[in-house]
């Protein structure tokens, strides 16, 4: 497990001199993080490399997760959806089964924390057992902009119990009455997806999962839901024509929390049965290292999309260096800035027209590349999230003072 000291070479000193510095006034309080689930998905990706540093800093830094039947977790993907301008139906019962499940955590999860971290809506109802003098901050990683308006107002009195929110982006936030702060998600560059790989090991990867290494890759990696557009990156592919000597690769796994992702997933191998020069790989998101060694092995990264959250899939791509063209959707245009970090498209052509230009022109793929890489260690490492965290800790204990760096 990596420790602050290992951030070194990629965050540079001054960055881990204010995150210890930013410790010191936090050592010894009690931290608990609450999520709905241990393994998979961005926040648990996220705690994973958080936690240890926490701890490392001199916080009692604890995680815990919110525990429901099938029920619950049905309810709670719903949720999910309609907080995402999704419609889905609910009933009396849903709200009144959702309660009750935090009710029944209140019960086990400890409750002498002096700092609480609550993530998305699964737990959020855990506030009701908060104790007097703690400090309690609900974390959505959702894009809440056009939220079901009954579901919202569920909800909306449900954090309104909370000291602060905090959202990935400006553009995901809603009018509340509490505080809010923007701190962005972010990558650990020293995990499995993102570390450095020598070439021979990514050769042994393509080599292993039968991916062709005879032309350039196009690659888009992405959950296979209707949402992500992968039908929309194989049309793309097709529109840049024979301008273009590569193959594409759709690379990921039917939603588990959609009903439509098997159809899609179907729909997609339909789509290019006769076509050899696109290539579907079914990887779940899982897959650390395979996932890094493909968007190593990529000359260009696609990222179509319809709807997307803040879209660390992007972050990672840019990590490796590599052009990435996406849809501006959720938090990309807040990781690409068009045609200096990254390239932006609206629609099919578009993308068509951007894939032939960086073939045409390989020193502007080399440049953007670059600038890329270098937005991403600027602005979203690791331990730049670690510093937002404990700025926002410390503003928590000290309501009236300026906190900055």
């Amino acid at each position: 497990m990596p420790v602050l000291s290992d951030y070194r070479a990629v965050a540079g000193p001054q960055t881990l001199d204010e995150v210890r510095f930013l410790g010191d006034r936090l050592k010894g309080r009690r931290l608990l993080h609450v999520n709905s689930t241990a393994v998979g998905g961005t926040v648990a990706e996220t705690l994973h490399f958080l936690m240890p540093l926490f701890r490392e800093l001199g916080l009692e830094a604890r995680w815990e997760v919110i525990k429901g039947g099938e029920d619950f977790h049905t309810v709670v993907r719903k949720m999910r959806q309609a907080l995402q301008g999704g419609y889905e139906r609910f009933e009396l019962r849903d709200y009144d089964l959702y309660l009750r499940v935090q009710e029944e955590n209140l019960g086990v999860l400890p409750a002498d924390h002096d700092l609480v971290m609550v993530h998305d809506p699964e737990p959020a109802g855990l506030v009701r057992g908060r104790r007097p003098g703690s400090r309690w901050v609900w974390r959505s990683h959702l894009d809440l902009s056009q939220p079901d308006p009954v579901v919202w107002n569920f909800m909306r009195g449900i954090v309104g119990s909370y000291e602060m929110t905090v959202t990935g982006s400006p553009s995901f936030a809603q009018d509340l009455e509490r505080p809010q702060a923007v701190i962005h998600p972010s990558i650990d560059p020293l995990n499995e997806k993102n570390r450095l790989m020598a070439p021979e090991e990514i050769s042994a990867v393509l080599e292993r999962l039968q991916i062709p290494n005879d032309k350039p890759l196009i690659t888009q990696i992405c959950r296979l839901d209707t949402h992500s557009d992968p039908v929309g990156a194989i049309r793309s592919f097709r529109l840049a024509g024979k301008a273009v000597d590569a193959r594409l690769l759709i690379v990921g796994a039917p939603a588990d929390d959609e009903p439509g992702g098997e159809d899609v997933y179907d729909r997609i191998r339909e789509e290019i049965r006769h076509d050899p020069l696109i290539h579907l790989l079914r990887l779940p998101h899982t897959r650390h290292a395979e996932i890094n060694a493909i968007q190593r092995a990529s000359a260009v990264i696609l990222q179509r999309a319809h709807r997307e959250g803040f879209g660390l899939t992007v972050t990672e791509a840019l990590w490796k260096g590599r052009p990435v063209i996406a849809s501006p959707v959720g938090g990309i245009p807040l990781q690409i800035s068009h045609r200096k970090t990254g390239l932006l498209a609206h629609s099919d052509e578009g993308t068509a027209y951007w894939i032939k230009q960086l073939f045409q022109d390989p020193g502007m793929a080399v440049q953007l590349g670059e600038n890329g890489r270098e937005h991403v260690r600027r602005c979203f490492l690791a331990t730049r999230q670690l510093r937002d965290y404990l700025l926002l800790f410390i503003s928590l204990e000290s309501p009236g003072d300026q906190v900055s760096l």
